[in-house]
């Protein structure tokens, strides 16, 4: 692949990381002790518009500590 793309999909990824984190940590936040010593199931779902492409990725998150 070329730089160009490698270079967009990079930036692409990161600002998913970074906003994501972000949104987590805020309902976290709000979630208060509801949310403490939980564990969250999460999903991800990635789409490309005109690209045959959905990928899904699963996992469990932590809450935070009292």
């Amino acid at each position: 692949m070329d730089d160009d793309f490698n270079m967009s999909m990079r930036k692409f990824l990161k600002q998913v990381g970074v906003t994501s984190q972000q949104a987590i940590e805020t309902a976290m936040r709000d979630g208060g002790t509801a949310a403490a010593g939980k564990s969250f199931e999460a999903r991800v779902v990635l789409t490309v518009a005109g690209l045959d492409l959905e990928h899904v990725v699963t996992g469990k998150i932590a809450g935070p500590k009292e």
